[in-house]
């Protein structure tokens, strides 16, 4: 195999994965480490991946990746909100809860001032700096690597932070959600620290808009199985509204 074709394959395995740990690779591909050195150092300085503590992430393709948050936050805001005060209803003062990154689960940040002794754990840095402002709140903020433009820490130091705590609630963005290929996300990276989330958490309910609702994006997260519900807005008809049963649950915007 030659540096250019083992170079592919951690993109490649990257891409499958959204985190490799340097390690994995010498053994992977049977070479030493300074070999893989070498592989990671090319492949960082041609934009193809970023590199961690300990391992790396794939680049973000600024023609794949999501859409920077300064636009995002802007985009049906009224939907949003009328979707964050549904879910905030569904919230007990003294309960805990994951709040994922999003504009949507933003909005329940802006929200939550009305609940008194919240525990918060969130991966999204303009989430935790809303909720900073609230003293009755108890903020966690998971470590890691933040992808640009989104504000949003991944990577498996963010994991391993869901991996070991258990919460009420966890409220989940997503860039589709369909009644057969469930939750999808634009990008791999965030996809393990999803799938962390939604097994830290009693119940777990997504917060989409309805742009997002019978979408399907690149990467898959879980099927509808996996969660409690979906809250999205009446904006948008639904196709197939009957396919996605309790799952769905549909607020006036």
């Amino acid at each position: 195999m030659t540096a250019t074709e083992r170079r592919d394959q951690i993109v490649e395995l990257l891409r499958a994965r959204g985190y490799v740990n340097a390690g994995e690779l010498s053994e992977l591909f049977c070479v030493d480490g300074s070999t893989i050195r070498r592989d990671l150092s090319f492949l960082e300085k041609t934009g193809r991946v970023m590199r961690t503590h300990g391992g790396l992430l794939p680049a973000q393709d600024a023609s794949e990746g999501d859409t920077p948050y300064s636009v995002r936050r802007n985009l049906n805001i009224q939907e949003k909100a009328a979707i964050a005060l549904a879910a905030l209803s569904e919230v007990k003062d003294g309960q805990s809860m994951i709040l994922d990154n999003g504009s949507t689960v933003f909005q329940l940040a802006l929200a939550l001032k009305s609940r008194k002794n919240i525990t918060v754990v969130t991966n999204d840095l303009m989430t935790a700096m809303q909720l900073s402002q609230h003293p009755s709140i108890t903020l966690h903020v998971a470590g890691g690597v933040m992808l640009h433009n989104v504000y949003t820490l991944v990577g498996s130091d963010t994991t391993r932070k869901f991996e070991h705590i258990h919460v009420d609630w966890a409220f989940l963005g997503a860039e589709g959600v369909h009644f057969e290929s469930g939750i999808t996300n634009i990008n791999t990276i965030e996809i393990p620290v999803k799938q962390a989330m939604i097994a830290a958490a009693e119940r777990t309910v997504v917060l989409a808009d309805s742009s997002k609702i019978g979408y399907r994006a690149l990467s898959h997260v879980c099927l509808l199985d996996t969660i409690d519900h979906v809250i999205t807005d009446d904006r948008r008809p639904v196709k197939n509204l009957n396919k996605y049963g309790e799952k769905l649950r549909v607020v006036q915007a």
